[in-house]
Order: C-alpha cells, then structure tokens, then sequence
C-alpha cells in the first residue's frame, strides 16, 4: 500500500508544481510583463493558403460598394461596365490591392499552387483596354477625386510591385498599368499643394498612409516631383508634432492607426537622427522596452465595419516594424508587432466575405515586413 501511495504523492508534487508554474506566469502576465510571441512567417503553404482570399473575390460582381456620385441616369452602370479591371472583391481599392496580393505573393513563391490561374487572372484583368477605362473613368466631370487617397496609395502599391518583379508579365502589366500610374502621381502633384490640414483619421482617408505608400512607389522609380511634393507636404503638416494620443485609439472602425501611420511615414522623410529626436517628442513611450500595446478586439466579423479593427492589428504591425527596421533601440517593438499579427492572422481564411475580401492584402503586407532576425 506504501508504494502506490507515495506514487500519487509524487504526481501531486508534480501537478503542484506544473500549476504553480502556470500561475506565476499569467501572474506576471497580469502585472505587464512582456511576453515572447511566435514570430509570424509567410512561407510556401500559408503564401497558397493566403492566394484564395483574393481569388476568391476579383471576379465576384456582386455584393459592390460602389462610392460613385451620380450626374443622371446615364452613369447608372454596373461594375463590371464601369471598373472592367478593378470591379470584384466588394469594392475599387479592394480589388487593386487583391491584385496586389497576387503580385506579390506570386513574385515572392513562383511555384504556388495556382500560379498559371493568377497569371491568366492578372492578364485579363490588367489590360490595356480595362486600364484605359479605368483611367477615362477618372475624368468623369464628378468622381475626379474618386478614390483619394486610399485607393490611390494602394495603386501605386500595385504599380511599385509590378516594377520591382522581375518577370515577363510584370513588364506587360506595368506596361499595361501605366497610364493610370502616370493619372494617380499627377493627382497627388495637383492635390498636395491645395490640402491645407491632414486627414489624422484611422480609416482610408488618412493622409499619412495615403502619403507613405506613395512615397515608396516614387522613391522606387525615381519619381523626383512626386517624392519632393510629398516630403514637403509631409514635413509641413507633421513635422512639429508632438505627444500623439495613442491612448485615444483604436476608434470602432479604425483599420489604420493615425500615429503610428504618422510616425512610419516620417520614418521614411528624416534622417535617422532627426527621426529619433521627432519620434521621441511624438511617441516618447514606444522607447520604453516594456511598453505594450493590446490589439484591436473584435467582438462580430460579420460587421463590415467591427471588422476593421483586424485590419487596425496588421497596419499596427507593419508599422511598428518599419520604425523598428534598422533602429535597435526600438526593437522591442518587433513583439508587439507580431503579437498584433498572431492576434488576427488565424481568424481571416474563415472569415465572413465583410472581412475576407480585403483583410489578406493587409495580412500579406504585415507579413512581408517581418524580419528574419
């Protein structure tokens, strides 16, 4: 009887033990210590699961949110009649930067299952006829600012991805693309100069976010005029920032974060000393090693708009990343920026299509920005 007794003794102890461990660490959870997240990683099998989102939603019609201001019944047109090359995936900017997911996942693993199906999907959509009736629809007399600058920003991430692919098809659709490439640049050039205050909102008219992925797409080619209107304008409206209310986001239905969008955008304008005198007058806790910052909570992902917040969790994290880049000081920020990925990646390939026609694309972008070390 002694031996079987001091057996369950032992498992006790150890059970004891195991639980005690277990409580200490979500006890110290509790008081903010910071965790160590598994890094995220885009590899070949997440990259051929991650391709059906956009697949799944360029050539769908229907539901569509057109965001068209009418001038009489003859502007009464479906999608496909007035957005030939961007009509699916629920929405005009959605579609562009579904197309940009192919890209780039397809530019990144040449060997995904579906290869020969996107190719044969970006041709066909990216044509030269659908591209010059993109581009007529822009100088419709009342949607000349259609799309500013959300969709715009992601078209010249479309565009700046096509250029940088080293590949025969991506030089027939940057061919294909340039016109209304050449349209978009011309827009921010005429724009910038009239806009007088910024748009510090989390949802697609934020001009910070509108002005970064601009800015990359004039820095990769060279585009002199364009990179000097958006630094000056940029610089202009945030470059005597300071204390931004972090505290204060996300709102609702934020699917960007008005600092830190602003905070990776002057990123890529200053010199890396004057960017760590700014950044510290604007986010001065982000230089605190033990700062945490909780993710988006999404309580319905059915709700096209309570859905925004995974969005908010993968711009966070590409931004977070982009301070951190080459900045060891900040590289604590690394954690956090997965934590925001971990929090939402698992939940979009069962998404409901409110979330799941848009939220690859940014799962993707978050994605590329993770570092290997």
């Amino acid at each position: 009887m002694k031996k079987p007794l001091v057996f369950f003794l032992l498992l006790f102890f150890i059970f004891s033990c195991t639980n005690t461990k277990k409580e200490e660490k979500e006890t110290l959870d509790s008081l903010g210590k910071t965790t160590i997240d598994e890094i995220p990683r885009l590899d070949l099998a997440q990259a051929n699961t991650l391709t059906e989102l956009p697949l799944h939603c360029l050539n769908v019609e229907y539901p569509n949110r057109l965001s068209q201001t009418l001038g009489g019944d003859e502007d009464l047109k479906s999608p496909t009649e007035l957005h030939p090359a961007f009509y699916g995936c629920f929405d005009w900017h959605s579609s562009v930067h579904a197309h940009w997911s192919l890209v780039s996942l397809l530019k990144q693993f040449p060997n995904l299952d579906k290869a020969e199906d996107i190719k044969k999907c970006l041709l066909n959509n990216i044509s030269k006829e659908n591209i010059e009736a993109e581009v007529a629809y822009f100088y419709g007399e009342h949607n000349k600012s259609y799309e500013r600058t959300y969709g715009w920003a992601w078209l010249l991430k479309l565009a700046e991805e096509l250029h940088t692919w080293d590949n025969d098809i991506a030089k027939i659709l940057e061919t294909n693309l340039q016109p209304l490439t050449d349209l978009i640049c011309d827009k921010y050039i005429e724009y910038l100069p009239k806009l007088n205050y910024s748009l510090r909102v989390g949802t697609h008219t934020n001009t910070a976010f509108g002005l970064s992925f601009a800015y990359d797409y004039a820095e990769t080619v060279g585009h002199e005029t364009l990179k000097s209107a958006i630094k000056d304008r940029a610089l202009f409206f945030f470059k005597n920032d300071k204390n931004c209310p972090m505290s204060w986001e996300p709102s609702g239905s934020d699917f960007l974060s008005p600092c830190l969008e602003e905070a990776a955008l002057m990123k890529r304008l200053l010199p890396i000393e004057d960017f760590k005198i700014w950044l510290d007058t604007f986010l001065p806790q982000l230089g605190n090693k033990n700062y945490t910052l909780e993710p988006g909570l999404v309580s319905d992902r059915t709700d096209g708009q309570l859905v925004h917040l995974d969005g908010v969790n993968f711009s966070r994290a590409w931004n977070l990343n982009t301070i951190a880049d080459s900045f060891q000081e900040y590289s604590h920020l690394k954690n956090i920026a997965n934590q925001h990925i971990n929090y939402s990646l698992p939940n979009i390939f069962n998404d409901d299509y409110m979330g799941s026609h848009w939220l690859g694309s940014f799962a993707i972008y978050a994605l590329n920005t993770v570092s290997n070390d």
